[in-house]
């Protein structure tokens, strides 16, 4: 019979394929983004597009015959694809934070109100008109005020006992306040104009996102929010047994927990701001990164941001392939995610921790 020490997980094994993993989902990212300067209505040869970045690298005169290729390439195409990665890999470090965080795998990034509160914002400034900033602006505003005025209900029914599960039921109740003033703006939108705009806003999509200016603010937003929860990652360990399990050994709960919010809340609601509500991807990818690599934050938490950019990109992909005009992604990701998270509930012979 085998003793019991040989049971045990081999610490090197675990490195080994977590670096595999991630090696893995590297290689297969930098193929997809790859793949993707190829494929849309204006198909791209690899050799062109190999010959306009060794053109652009040599700083060679750009050839006559490449000056189109090169437009969609530069201008359209790759900062639709780096802000597409940036949007998943938000999603997905939001998703695997707030989950740890509530000790609940079916937790997604709008848990405490910040999707509905960020498109209530978004679909007022479209239907008063505003220029395209000032609704990025509105919208993010909306989707940060919704997350304090769960926190500050929360803290106030709460006061001091049983704050998580509060938390979620303020932000079910205010979600759902919500909810219906965005059925409110929609019943009092103009039908020929306003209305069909704000229906595929509210789908979601990155055909009119993807600039260098959107790619900057939310490169700027992720390194603000996403960085704190991957230096986090290992307090994130010690919440997960317990608030009293972590306060003895040393972790400041109430400031680890603001600050998960606070991180996750900026990613979830810039990202709305930008590309609208785009659902599934913070709920799914983290399951996924969970069972390539464990409940461990350490290397979960990287494995869904990477996994999450690849798997919004793919989407992306699909949406600007699968029909002659362009799907919203946010019906593709729900005819994606729905299926496989009930594969994946199936899947799952463990609890989770």
């Amino acid at each position: 019979m085998k003793s019991t020490a040989s049971r045990l997980p081999d610490a090197g094994a675990t490195e080994r394929k977590t670096r595999r993993v991630l090696f893995l989902l590297g290689i297969l990212l930098l193929l997809a983004v790859f793949v993707s300067m190829t494929i849309g209505r204006y198909a791209l040869q690899p050799q062109i597009i190999l010959r306009v970045f060794m053109d652009r690298i040599s700083g060679e005169p750009l050839d006559p015959a490449l000056t189109e290729a090169n437009a969609v390439i530069f201008a359209i195409r790759i900062p639709r694809i780096l802000l597409s990665i940036l949007v998943g890999a938000a999603l997905s470090a939001s998703g695997a934070a707030y989950q740890g965080l509530f000790k609940n795998p079916m937790v997604s990034p709008d848990i405490l109100g910040v999707s509905s509160g960020a498109s209530v914002g978004a679909i007022f400034g479209i239907l008063l008109g505003l220029p395209t900033y000032l609704i990025h602006v509105q919208s993010f505003l909306f989707g940060m005020g919704a997350v304090i005025i769960v926190m500050t209900l929360a803290r106030m029914v709460s006061r001091g006992s049983g704050t998580l599960l509060i938390m979620v039921l303020s932000g079910t109740v205010i979600s759902s306040v919500f909810s219906a003033l965005t059925s409110l703006i929609k019943y009092l939108a103009p039908a020929d104009d306003k209305l069909p705009e704000i229906t595929f806003w509210l789908m979601g999509s990155f055909a009119k996102a993807g600039s260098y200016r959107n790619v900057t603010i939310m490169g700027v937003v992720f390194i603000l929010g996403a960085v704190p929860l991957f230096l986090l990652r290992w307090r994130m360990n010690v919440m997960s047994f317990g608030e009293e399990e972590a306060r003895s050994m040393g972790v400041n709960v109430k400031a680890i927990r603001r600050i998960v919010i606070l991180c996750a809340t900026l990613l979830t609601a810039s990202s709305v701001a930008l590309c609208g509500v785009i659902g599934w991807v913070g709920l799914i990818v983290p399951h996924m990164a969970r069972i390539l690599v464990g409940p461990n934050y350490g290397v979960m938490m990287p494995v869904a941001m990477i996994g999450g950019g690849l798997f919004t990109l793919l989407v992306d992909n699909v949406c600007r392939t699968a029909v002659s005009g362009e799907l919203p992604i946010g019906i593709v990701t729900a005819m994606i995610g729905a299926p496989l998270f009930i594969y994946l509930l199936f899947r799952r012979r463990r609890d989770w921790t």
